[in-house]
Parts: C-alpha cells; sequence; structure tokens
C-alpha cells in the first residue's frame, strides 16, 4: 500500500528533530453549501533540522517513532509552485 503524502505549512521547528506542520483541506459542508477550510496539525520527524518556521513542506506516512510522530520530512517546496 501507498505512503500517503501530505502538504502543509510548518508552524514549529523548535523541538529538536521534530516539526509541526499544518495541513489545511477543504470540503462542502453538507447544509449551508459553503466550501469550509479545515486544518490538522501533525509532528513529524526532520533528521537534519532543515525545515523552518513558514516553509512549506511534503511530509510522508511513516512507522510511529515516537508518541505523536507518525510522519517523516519528505522536501521543501518552492514557494513558487505552492
Amino acid at each position: 500500500m501507498p505512503k500517503r503524502i501530505l502538504q502543509g505549512v510548518v508552524t514549529s521547528d523548535k523541538n529538536d528533530k521534530t516539526i509541526v506542520v499544518k495541513v489545511e483541506r477543504r470540503l462542502l459542508h453538507p447544509v449551508f453549501k459553503k466550501t469550509v477550510r479545515l486544518s490538522k496539525k501533525y509532528h513529524a520527524h526532520d533528521e537534519l533540522n532543515v525545515a523552518k518556521t513558514g516553509d512549506v513542506v511534503r511530509i510522508e506516512e511513516t512507522r510511529p517513532l515516537s508518541k505523536l510522530k507518525r510522519w517523516s520530512f519528505v522536501s521543501k517546496v518552492d514557494a513558487s509552485k505552492a
């Protein structure tokens, strides 16, 4: 089964080898038919401490690395492509 890859913005890089990534998704509200933005934060493993706050990054699903970390940092995304 392929691993899921998500794209989001780094909200925190204060922990060593860990980043917090906010992933935002849009969906249509079932009753009001308006577009609603939902966001969720994921803790991801960043071995080399490459990502900084404000960067747009891709994260990949992985085995549990700690209590909260189930994702790993893949790459930064160019601002022009995001």
